[in-house]
């Protein structure tokens, strides 16, 4: 029975679903769940990350995380960790990158967060050895942790919520002639201090995106490190959908094949930084365009194009993709996640 049929038969048994409970489904469902069973990244796939765009980008965080050692004070051990880690491109292109700082791959134990059996049998091939872990609290405690999570919160599923002339109503996904379709119960957002709004307005609200925020912000204050934190997101609280599938690079209804499409919703960094800091944690955020900069990817681009005119004309399409305003430069965002003592590289005049 496939995932739709089964989601067909709960909905009619047991009620709508929410749109959070929904998207765990889809993502995570052990026989029919996108990441559980055939995730697809890439250019041959459903989406592109950052890291398949170009080597830079992994390059620069490699360094980034070899710098933010060194101001930690080179510590003999370090745990290197990365959630949801994709195909194990990005960490493979940090380990290559950062070679170059002496010591630092002596300290570094390399760790990855996932919970996806396809995905966890591409990055054991590329990389070839590490930890695997299937949630952060299972790592190891005693030393600091420099942490990298690249689109891993717009996969946290997230409840929806629109404003009506009566009041607040959650968005929820039943049946409308045997076929999936949204509906609205009404019932008030889960948080204390909500927005106004006016009618017809939708707010997303994420408790995983938070417990993330919160999980990592007492991580760092009990052993110290940092995080780094990129996804595509607001920076400011406010409203709107963004619920979406991906399916070949082209958006789909999100009903319209259950598991066989990646689903996103846009990362809420103010609510996921706030649960850091309240957990101890200091935090900042910049987009994505103006942290790679001050990386150097600019610099970074020139040396390689220098080295490989033929590969200029790529390396410059590549270059505008990560940065530009229009690409990923500002709807992508760049978050730190630090404890007390030296700022990490890229944030010294962050807020």
């Amino acid at each position: 029975m496939s995932l739709l049929e089964r989601l067909r038969a709960e909905i009619a048994h047991t009620g709508p679903l929410t749109v959070a409970e929904y998207m765990h489904r889809c993502l995570h469902d052990p026989h029919g769940g996108y990441y559980a069973t055939h995730p697809a990244l890439g250019e041959g796939g459903d989406f592109i990350t950052a890291p398949l765009v170009s080597q830079m980008f992994g390059e620069l965080i490699g360094l980034w995380a070899a710098e933010v050692w060194m101001r930690l004070g080179s510590p003999p051990t370090v745990r290197l960790v990365e959630v949801g880690p994709g195909d194990g491109t990005l960490m493979s292109d940090m380990l290559r990158a950062a070679k170059v700082a002496p010591g630092f791959l002596d300290a570094a134990e390399v760790w990855l967060v996932e919970t996806s059996a396809p995905l966890k049998a591409k990055q054991l091939e590329r990389l070839g050895e590490g930890h695997w872990a299937a949630d952060l609290s299972e790592i190891p405690a005693g030393a600091p942790v420099i942490l990298i999570a690249n689109e891993l919160l717009d996969c946290l599923p997230a409840r929806q919520f629109m404003r009506t002339d009566s009041g607040w109503a959650e968005r929820r996904v039943g049946l409308s002639d045997e076929s999936l379709a949204f509906g609205y119960t009404p019932v008030p957002p889960p948080a204390a201090d909500l927005p106004e709004g006016t009618a017809g307005q939708v707010l997303e609200v994420s408790p995983a995106q938070a417990a993330f925020g919160q999980l990592v912000g007492e991580r760092i204050c009990v052993d110290g490190g940092a995080a780094l934190l990129i996804d595509y997101g607001r920076g400011e609280p406010g409203f709107g959908d963004t619920l979406q599938a991906l399916k070949g690079h082209r958006k789909v209804d999100p009903l319209a094949c259950p598991g066989e499409a990646d689903l996103t919703v846009h990362a809420d960094f103010p609510t996921v930084l706030a649960a850091a800091r309240k957990a101890g944690a200091r935090t900042a955020i910049l987009t994505q365009g103006a942290f790679l900069r001050r990386l150097g990817v600019e610099q970074r681009a020139a040396a390689l194009a220098a080295a490989r005119p033929d590969q200029a004309e790529t390396l410059g399409r590549q270059l505008d993709r990560l940065v530009s305003p229009d690409q990923m430069g500002e709807l992508f965002k760049a978050a730190c996640v630090f404890a007390d003592g030296p700022v990490p590289p890229g944030f010294e005049e962050a807020k």
